[in-house]
């Protein structure tokens, strides 16, 4: 595991990235942090999705991986730029979003704060699994239980490049929300009212 004891003191406040496996809880965990700070969230495949026109799902299907990974480069590099208008933003990844070397590079020039969201294979396993059916949506990747396995394994070191490592096993979205903003010394915005100022 690769973290800094002083991780807030290196990094700016105003951004951070979730990545990790699915089922790690980066989307679930993002919404959270962004309610408790009152910043935006976004989940960077649903920015895909509107740059393409259609789904993650279709265009891995009609134009391969390749094809996938260069739109999700745009968009990550169009998420990244809008930062710099001073915005305070949570950003999920999608799982193989970080381990592409070109996308980590970007996020290691911005300077942004990465979190690497990890959970014990059979939890990650069980939550994906429970998603599909719930949502009567099918995922390639589960079709066996041998091969997310080793796609989790594959990917792991390149997560743990991550600035910080948190744990998100048999716990609440709150606690994992709370225990990211503490470490990374993150700001809650105050909304303001026409009566004034609230948090």
């Amino acid at each position: 595991m690769k973290e800094s004891s002083n991780v807030a003191r290196e990094l700016p406040n105003n951004a951070v990235i979730l990545v990790g496996f699915m089922g790690a809880g980066k989307s679930s965990v993002g919404r959270e942090l962004g309610q408790q700070l009152n910043w935006l969230f976004e989940d960077l495949d649903d920015r895909i999705e509107a740059r393409e026109g259609r789904t993650v799902a279709a265009i891995f299907r009609e134009a391969g991986e390749a094809d996938f990974r260069r739109a999700e480069r745009a968009a990550l590099q169009q998420s990244l730029e809008e930062l710099r208008g001073g915005s305070s933003k949570i950003i999920a990844l999608g799982g193989g979003a970080f381990v592409q070397k070109e996308n980590a590079a970007l996020l290691h020039a911005a300077g942004v704060a990465t979190v690497f969201l990890d959970a014990p294979i059979e939890e990650l396993w069980q939550r994906c699994s429970t998603q599909a059916n719930a949502n009567g949506t099918e995922r390639p990747l589960l079709r066996s239980r041998e091969e997310f396995q080793k796609l989790y394994e594959s990917r792991r070191a390149g997560y743990g490049s991550a600035a910080l490592h948190i744990q998100t096993g048999s716990r609440t979205v709150e606690a994992i929300a709370g225990e990211i903003a503490k470490k990374l010394g993150l700001k809650k915005i105050a909304l303001r009212t026409e009566e004034g100022e609230v948090e």
